[in-house]
């Protein structure tokens, strides 16, 4: 019987050049550059860049991307009019599955699968996921969604888009670091879906659907939502060690906390945790860090299990007013940029990915006519 790797765990499948994850060691790498470093010095759009061309954009390619952006940033009148009409979702990732799928019947390149119509249909989804969520962000309050603003940078465009007030400095700044965190991580499950897909050599936009569609399960895309949703349940810092000590006592899992890959504390967190505690102390809003840190001192003292890159992003994003359900789309925001990298390094160098199963159902039976069955 041929050894069987449930989930595929530590299954090479592919080589690729887009992202390292050294799980023993803690470290995350871009193209050859460490996390901590790009989410210091980079932005979202010099990280956009090097996942798509496996290096830093020059000043020239960097404005041209940029002023790319600002060209396909705005939402086409049909697609605002589909968010207008769609049906209440049970959940904000149904609206968002369907609305990249529709994508496609109002691109002109949807079907052309030359490398330089992929690279352009990357361009135009990653430059309108964010008007999208936001736009739907707006439009079930009953607000008309916000154009974007040509001057502002692509996380700061997003906080505008969705509050129509143009974001703090230190907030845009932050929430770009935000982006840059959650741009790729390897063969994750939504861009492991996005690459079996794009090896089937189906296009680009239904690629990025099966990704979305991916990203949709609560042990995936959703466990920020679910982390803010136990912090507002436990309501107050002296309340927090009581509660994650009753679900381990129930044997409950504690959302945002262990990893499939790091042996150590994801390195995404660790960036993640200061900007918890910048934005809260300088919101106001500082109950949200001082739980979460109570919740992971207890993790780590009961269970010796880090928080992952899932907790301390679910308080960011709620003292930056982002709503709870719209997390998980937070995180499509900026993983569009490492799907269509991986999109595209999938079409350039193609296999059908094709795994087997061990099959272990009956053998050898015998069809006995539908009569005869009783």
């Amino acid at each position: 019987m041929a050894e069987v790797k449930a989930g595929l765990q530590d299954l090479v499948i592919a080589t690729s050049s887009i992202c390292s994850i050294d799980g023993t060691r803690g470290q995350l790498t871009y193209g050859g550059y460490d996390i901590h470093d790009l989410a210091e010095h980079a932005t979202f759009e010099e990280v956009v860049y090097l996942l798509w061309h496996g290096q830093l954009p020059r000043r020239a390619e960097m404005a041209e991307l940029k002023q790319q952006f600002v060209e396909h940033r705005r939402l086409g009148p049909e697609i605002v009019e589909l968010l207008r009409r769609l049906p209440p979702p049970q959940h904000p990732m149904e609206t968002l599955r369907t609305v990249i799928s529709a994508l496609s019947l109002y691109d002109a390149e949807a079907e052309d699968m030359s490398e330089e119509a992929n690279r352009r249909k990357a361009l135009r989804l990653t430059a309108q996921m964010g008007s999208i969520v936001a736009a739907f962000g707006r439009l079930r309050e009953g607000k008309e969604p916000v154009a974007p603003d040509p001057e502002l940078d692509h996380a700061a465009n997003f906080l505008y888009m969705l509050k129509g007030e143009k974001p703090h400095r230190e907030d845009a700044r932050w929430f770009d670091v935000a982006l840059i965190l959650h741009a790729d991580h390897s063969f994750n499950a939504s861009t492991f879906a996005a690459r079996v897909t794009a090896s089937t050599l189906s296009d680009m936009h239904s690629a990025i659907t099966s990704a979305i569609g991916t990203l949709k399960g609560p042990l995936h895309g959703g466990a920020n939502e679910q982390v803010m949703r136990m912090l507002l349940e436990i309501g107050s810092v002296e309340g927090a060690e009581a509660y994650v000590k009753n679900l381990l006592a129930r044997k409950k899992k504690v959302m945002g906390f262990g990893h499939r890959v790091y042996r150590t504390e994801d390195p995404r967190a660790t960036v993640l945790r200061k900007m918890s505690e910048e934005l809260g102390r300088r919101t106001g809003q500082p109950q949200w860090y001082e739980m979460s840190r109570r919740i992971e001192e207890t993790m780590i003292r009961e269970k010796n299990i880090n928080a992952n890159v899932d907790f301390y992003s679910a308080s960011s994003y709620y003292v930056l007013g982002i709503p709870v359900d719209l997390y998980p789309l937070i995180f499509a925001v900026s993983r569009i940029s490492g799907w269509t990298a991986h999109a595209l390094e999938q079409y350039a160098n193609n296999r059908l990915i094709r795994p087997l199963a061990e099959y272990v159902g009956p053998r050898g039976l015998k069809y006995v006519p539908i009569e005869e069955r009783g």
